[in-house]
């Protein structure tokens, strides 16, 4: 079975922004309200961060429990890993989960200004300025022969949508329209000559777009 590259659960506005405008320390959504984008995974029971008893079932808890199924390496922007700009004044910032990060694979973090690789519990960060089809390849080796995730932010998948190296995707478009930011699409529309498309809307008011290539 061929290695997939893999879009799981990737937040965007009714209007297609995956973040606001001001990305910082603060606001990792930019101007975005981080719950307006994420409260329907939160509310489920298989949430990894639960820490009482319940959560909801269904289709969001689905694709919450899937989000590490067969999953053997990842791929994210720089954005993603870092609210800093520019090169690295210091080595300090390890990203913003702390020392157990929940991706437990190697992740390769496209950047300008490289770093040493390191490790925090069973995720190791590599850092790197290759092309995506070289960054999926160096991921699908580390990966050992289950599925690369690409995770985001809109700018990275973008790039590998442009360079059509993605296989599937699973993107979550909230009840929330931003105005500005870092834009996925103009609509999802945008891509069915290369995938097909299926949505499905929740009772949480979260609105599942899957797409699989034609």
């Amino acid at each position: 079975m061929s290695q997939l590259l893999r879009v799981q659960n990737f937040v965007v506005s009714l209007d297609g922004f995956g973040a606001g405008e001001g990305q910082s320390l603060e606001r990792p959504f930019g101007h975005a309200d981080p719950g307006a984008f994420m409260s329907w995974a939160g509310a489920t029971a298989s949430w990894p961060n639960r820490t009482d008893p319940g959560g909801t079932r269904g289709l969001d808890d689905y694709f919450t429990r899937d989000f590490k199924n067969n999953i053997g390496a990842e791929i994210m922007g720089a954005n993603k890993f870092s609210p800093h700009r520019g090169p690295w004044e210091n080595l300090d910032w390890q990203g913003w989960w702390g020392e157990e990060p929940p991706f437990h694979t190697p992740v390769f973090v496209m950047t300008h200004h490289l770093r040493p690789s390191f490790t925090l519990s069973d995720t190791t960060f590599h850092f790197t300025h290759g092309d995506p089809a070289s960054v999926l390849e160096a991921a699908k080796q580390a990966a050992q022969g289950k599925d690369v995730r690409l995770g985001g932010g809109a700018t990275v998948i973008r790039e590998f949508l442009d360079a059509d190296l993605v296989d599937t995707m699973h993107v979550a478009v909230a009840p929330v329209e931003l105005g500005s930011g870092v834009r996925l699409w103009e609509s999802p529309d945008d891509l069915t000559d290369r995938f097909n498309l299926e949505i499905v809307p929740s009772s949480s008011g979260v609105t599942h777009h899957l797409f699989w290539r034609k």
